[in-house]
């Protein structure tokens, strides 16, 4: 099964570095890398080209114009670009441990979505992180966390519990089994059947109500939150309003109220032949 790694990127390339380092040393490495950049400047497609010269795996840019929070769109170009039958979902401030695609690939299943969650760092840690720390896989220990200032927590059993013990707590938790744009994954032709994201949603409740339409479908979710792990890295989002988080409550309401299918304003505005991939510049 053909994998695609989708994630969203905006003016943030040193967060996306890091995260790419993460996709770099993967258990498997039969996935590409879609890059959903929501109109970053030209810095970030510069990391992008470097990136590209030290991947084990494709890369793809995607990108379109700056027009304010517009990441349900960039996601449906990215979802239309990608080549894989099996998409995973992530944020370009999220760091995959090693067997992140592993643990997607082998728990998931026809007719399902995976629901996972994040292990939230603070900002100093976010920052100090450098590539060797990635590699060997520090950022997931909980003891080196520990030793940089990291607080003791019941979430950090996130990081800790592995084999039947994350089966226990994936069973146990009492998170919602919701679609998290950080960390979930679906067969694509589910998320072609739902017509995508819908794109009248800007920050605020978009992810949840993606997932209430593939249930809507007929759908299954499974909870993942202590199996695919990744580390969040910290930042502001001086992007939202009040306004916004309104609009979203209210369609997100209006999709449970009518048990909506099918985005409104999705990805079948797209023709077949559109391309929005940057080519490298070389």
């Amino acid at each position: 099964m053909k994998a695609s790694v989708i994630f969203t990127t905006y003016n943030s390339p040193e967060w996306l570095e890091k995260v790419l380092w993460g996709f770099f040393c993967q258990t498997v490495q039969d996935f590409e890398i879609i890059i959903a950049d929501d109109g970053s400047r030209d810095d970030t497609r510069a990391v992008v080209e470097r990136m590209r010269l030290e991947s084990p795996v494709p890369i793809r840019h995607v990108w379109h114009p700056d027009n304010g929070f517009q990441k349900c769109q960039i996601l449906n170009k990215a979802i239309l670009a990608a080549s894989g039958d099996y998409l995973i979902f992530t944020d370009g401030d999220c760091i995959p441990r090693a067997d992140f695609v592993e643990q997607h690939l082998k728990l998931s299943g026809h007719g399902i979505f995976l629901s996972g969650g994040y292990f939230k760092l603070p900002m100093h840690i976010s920052q100090l992180i450098s590539h060797e720390d990635i590699l060997s896989q520090k950022i997931f220990d909980i003891n080196w966390l520990s030793s940089k200032g990291l607080k003791r927590s019941i979430k950090n059993l996130k990081l800790t519990a592995r084999g039947w013990r994350a089966s226990l707590l994936n069973a146990l938790s009492p998170a919602k089994l919701t679609w998290n744009g950080h960390n979930a994954s679906c067969h694509k032709e589910f998320i072609l059947a739902v017509n995508g994201f819908d794109e009248r949603m800007q920050y605020g409740g978009e992810d949840c109500e993606f997932g209430d339409r593939l249930k809507h479908l007929g759908l299954k979710a499974r909870r993942v939150r202590y199996s695919a792990i990744c580390v969040h890295l910290d930042h502001g989002r001086g992007y939202v309003t009040a306004s916004m988080l309104e609009a979203n409550r209210e369609i997100r309401a209006e999709t449970l109220r009518h048990r909506t299918v099918k985005a409104l304003v999705g990805i079948d505005r797209y023709g077949e032949d559109e391309s929005w991939e940057l080519p490298p510049e070389h």
